[in-house]
């Protein structure tokens, strides 16, 4: 695309106040705004609850009959995988870690990992897409949700499962997500923002983007905050291609990003140096490596059923390719039980000012630095020792046992954040902490 063009569907349309209704909405009270909103969504779904059980199970089934299915195609056109998200969306998932009282499954990050587990063994790109939306949602729900504005988004997400999306990334700070150029331009009640992304993942397709700026004009680099986004807020403008060896179906090229005149309401009150610490960072980290495990057990699975294959040509005797599988099976629990641990440990914690000081820590910091690091190497090593074992049929690029798919995949997580300047950071950090 080469010129700025609001990138809107016709469902997504219906479901968003014009601008001319959004002037309206800033002077009307919250009852009289959510009724305007819900006669502009004729597709309004009803708010039912459900738990994890529910959709743990719906899940798996989308990623069987859905995502598994629709997986080459959408690695091989480098395609939205918008069948996996639109059935997602009829099962609810995407407001899964909002609160019961508002329709959602009030799901912690330890069970959202494992529905990201089980779907990245089909379609990595579908998983990488959810986990970034939950990554979005906590964002906006642990720090936006005491703002009417943003509350009344988050319960309006449950009712039409909106899909956000964000552009943290910029150029000109070469990577460092803690650093903008951008500013937010306020004026009487309302800003403006246009900002320049080395990297929009499913921008195109989101309902909303969450955006990180400098607080003002004359903010320095690191005063950021975070803005919500409405689908009819912004237009965009791509300025790369995303034609890359893996995650191919996350559609990430960079896009030149301009808001409309947009309700200062929209900026989470909270300094994005706080949320990045507290929950983007936690989330990103354990939602990542929870996804990097679905892979590696996806690997691990296809070589096991293709040695049991194996194994009844020649009934009485354990193929020597088991042993190495079962070596395979102690590395992927070494990275299961590392999420997992991490997860539960993050969800213990209150979600008040005493949690979010020990998310501050640099114990923590190390911690889920380590996290990426550990499993964002590890899934690569435990897909090419399944290729090993399944030879050229992991090495074809199609049947059953084909496992080219998931080598490249794998192979983006280290890159995502790069592994290099985690290190780099720790490294620093240990040199201050007597104790690890």
């Amino acid at each position: 695309m080469h010129t700025f063009s609001l990138v809107m569907g016709n469902v997504q349309q219906s479901m968003s106040p014009t601008p001319a209704d959004a002037a309206k909405l800033g002077s009307q009270s919250k009852t009289n705004r959510k009724k305007l909103l819900e006669m502009r969504s004729p597709t309004t779904n009803p708010i039912v609850a459900c738990d994890f059980a529910m959709l743990s199970e719906a899940v798996a089934r989308i990623a069987r009959d859905v995502a598994a299915p629709h997986a080459s195609d959408v690695d091989a056109n480098a395609r939205f995988p918008a069948e996996t998200i639109e059935a997602l969306r009829e099962a609810q998932a995407l407001s899964a870690l909002l609160p019961r009282a508002w329709g959602g499954a009030g799901l912690g990050v330890h069970e959202l990992g494992q529905l990201v587990t089980v779907l990245a063994e089909a379609c990595a790109s579908s998983a990488m897409v959810l986990a970034m939306h939950y990554n979005q949602v906590a964002c906006l729900m642990r720090h936006g949700a005491e703002q009417p504005t943003i509350r009344d988004f988050l319960q309006d997400l449950v009712r039409h499962q909106w899909l956000v999306a964000s552009i943290t990334s910029e150029v000109g700070t070469s990577g460092d997500t803690r650093r903008s150029i951008c500013f937010v331009q306020r004026h009487d009640g309302r800003f403006t923002l246009d900002k320049n992304g080395t990297v929009g993942s499913y921008c195109a397709q989101a309902d909303a983007i969450l955006v990180t700026a400098r607080s003002r004009v004359d903010s320095p680099p690191n005063d950021q905050v975070l803005v919500l986004l409405r689908k009819d807020q912004f237009a965009l403008k791509q300025t790369t291609t995303w034609n890359m060896l893996g995650m191919r179906g996350t559609c990430s090229p960079g896009f030149e990003l301009r808001s409309a005149s947009v309700p200062v309401e929209q900026i989470v009150d909270a300094p994005f140096a706080t949320v990045a610490a507290v929950t983007m960072v936690p989330y990103s980290h354990i939602l990542w490596a929870a996804l990097w495990t679905g892979i590696a057990a996806g690997a691990c699975a296809k070589a096991g059923a293709f040695i049991r294959q194996q194994a009844r040509q020649t009934p009485g005797l354990v193929p020597p390719q088991a042993t190495e599988l079962a070596a395979l099976g102690v590395r992927l629990q070494s990275m299961r039980q590392n999420w997992e641990s991490a997860a539960m440990d993050v969800d213990a914690l209150s979600d008040d000012a005493d949690g979010h000081r020990a998310l501050e820590s640099m114990r923590w910091s190390l911690r889920l630095n380590n996290l990426k690091v550990f499993n964002s190497e590890m899934a690569p090593e435990i897909v090419h020792g399944a290729l090993q074992l399944v030879g050229m049929a992991g090495y074809a690029n199609e049947g059953r046992f084909s496992l080219g798919r998931a080598y490249r995949d794998s192979l983006s997580g280290a890159l995502m954040i790069s592994n290099s300047r985690l290190r780099a950071a720790n490294a620093s950090t240990l040199l201050m902490v007597k104790k690890v």
